[in-house]
């Protein structure tokens, strides 16, 4: 499907990852201009992303000097996709310690709020979009999921805050995946069936679909993509 991008500038953090590098290849095959920001910078993978940025998105000045290359190389910054994030299971009880909290806290909630502060003059420049990654998992947590659960409620109720706040300006919608096909969840879960679960790149599809104009009615969506559970 097209979605409208060509030429448009799409930034992804947390590009680098599976799901990131998986919404970078369909954006650049729809025609968008790419911006990679990360941790670190990797092997490239996708064809001519307008940009690759390493930058610790927990430092914010760090991540207004990110954007602003980016609008400068671009000419603009029209879609922001929140990607970058971690996971933790941890029973608190017996094992948990307040440190996994936070940490759960500065990779899934602290990025998205300083990537979106930063990107969000360049958004507002163009009416444009962006689309956060909750987790199906948050809507009703399991036990060891605490700390993870609760990062991710919090980027589903600041993707619902900004939406309204922003409402004419910027849309601001979430997808809720279930669990993704990774190497990394099919050798910690080696009796699952990933058949059933979410792949990345039909989670990628949904994020730019909600970041295009296609969705120009759609903000302050909470998506689930539960594959085939």
């Amino acid at each position: 499907m097209d979605y409208g991008l060509r030429d448009k500038t799409i930034v992804i953090t947390g590009a680098f990852g599976v799901l990131g590098r998986a919404a970078a290849e369909l954006a650049s095959a729809q025609g968008a201009r790419v911006a990679m920001l990360d941790v670190k910078t990797a092997a490239q993978s996708i064809t001519e992303p307008a940009l690759s940025i390493a930058v610790d998105l927990s430092d914010a000045a760090a991540a207004t000097r990110a954007m602003s290359a980016v609008r400068a190389q671009t000419g603009a910054i029209d879609a922001l996709l929140n990607i970058a994030g971690g996971f933790a299971w941890e029973s608190f009880a017996d094992t948990g310690a307040i440190e996994t909290w936070e940490r759960m806290f500065a990779l899934n909630l602290r990025t998205a709020l300083v990537a979106t502060k930063a990107a969000l003059p360049h958004l507002m420049d163009a009416q444009g979009a962006i689309v956060n990654v909750g987790a199906a998992g948050a809507i009703k947590s399991a036990a060891g999921m605490g700390a993870y659960a609760a990062s991710k409620q919090g980027v589903m109720k600041f993707t619902e805050s900004l939406a309204e706040e922003l409402k004419g300006r910027v849309r601001v919608n979430a997808v809720l995946p279930s669990i993704l096909d990774t190497k990394t969840n099919r050798a910690d879960m080696p009796d699952a069936d990933p058949s059933k679960w979410v792949q990345p790149s039909e989670l990628a599809q949904v994020m730019l679909f909600l970041a295009s104009g296609e969705a120009s009615a759609i903000t302050g969506a909470l998506v689930p993509v539960m594959g085939r559970v």
